[in-house]
Formats: C-alpha cells, structure tokens, sequence
C-alpha cells in the first residue's frame, strides 16, 4: 500500500477537516496566549499556543509547538508544506506536524479576510475509533487488531502484523482474512 500523496496547493478558505500533505501561503495575524502542557505518550513539558493565520480568503487557528513559537512573527508570511488539517474540540485546526515544513515566504500577503474564520465553524469529528470502553466485543486498541467495537463477534488478540491477530470477529467483509 503507498501513503504517497500528491501535495494540494490550498487557500485557507478551501480547508476541511481530514485533509493532508497540504501546501499554503498565509500571514501570521496574530499569537495567542502560550501555555504549557505535559505529553500523554512521554510525559514531557511542551510550550503550546494558537497562532491565528490568514490570507484573501480567510482565518484559521495554527497550534504552535516550542521551538516553532520562537521561529515565527506576526505580520510575516509563510510557506507550509505537507501540513494537514484536523479537529480540535470540533473546531478546524491547521496543523504543521512532525513532517511538515513552515519556512519564509517569497510571496507577500498584504490583505487578510479576517470576516471568515475557518476555526469559528464547528465540525463533527467522523472517525472511526477503535478499541475503547463499551463496544460490545471487548477492549483491544490499534495496535491489537481493531479491538472489539462494532464487529460481531468480540476482539481479536494479537497485532495486526502477527500471525495471530484478527479483524475481531465475524465481520463477513473481512473474507477470512488475518491482518
């Protein structure tokens, strides 16, 4: 399976949630107020804050992690590649991530629509979760072969790229196989 993916040019106006391996031009509105919070997967202190980006088109909310946050200034325009989009608290987010890049831009913004906020809009968030408290067929988690949820029949034990790993039950789609 490939996860290449041609990087899409956008506007900020043309955002939706889920999109990826995106390439924008906006100008730095505004920084929110920093704060700090601890990472759930190792435990570490990280500065955090909300930068607010635009262009002709319109707003959208950027979070901004340590190093980038000194990195950046308001009223400066700059080029993000393989950035993708996501949601927070229901709330569209344009995200820089591990694998993107935000550098200077050679383009100059000088108008931004501020009258459409792209993070104002709530979304609802339409993914599929696996493993987790009540689904039906047990526990189980992404790394344990889809977990129980919806699927008939109850969890499977191992992890997807194990022998022993199933879909986690008798999902009639799944043809047998073992993931």
């Amino acid at each position: 399976m490939s996860y290449d993916r041609e990087p899409v040019e956008v506007k900020v106006a043309e955002l939706k949630p889920q999109m990826k391996n995106l390439t924008i031009t906006f100008k730095l509105v505004e920084l929110g107020e920093e704060r700090e919070v601890s990472s759930r997967r190792d435990g570490e202190t990280h500065r955090v804050l909300d930068a607010i980006v635009g262009d002709s088109t319109g707003t959208v909310a950027v979070p901004l992690w340590d190093d980038s946050i000194d990195s950046v200034e308001v009223g400066e325009t700059y080029l993000l590649k393989n950035g993708y989009t996501g949601l927070f608290k229901g709330n569209l987010r344009l995200n820089i991530g591990r694998y993107g890049e935000l550098s200077s831009s050679d383009d100059t913004i000088d108008e931004v629509d501020t009258e459409n906020d792209m993070s104002k809009e709530e979304h609802e968030d339409t993914r599929r979760r696996y493993g987790g408290g009540d689904r039906r067929g047990g526990g189980g988690h992404r790394g344990s072969s889809y977990g129980g949820g919806d699927r008939r029949g109850g969890g499977g034990g191992g992890h997807r790229g194990s022998k022993g790993g199933s879909y986690g039950g008798r999902d009639r789609r799944s043809s047998g196989r073992s993931y």
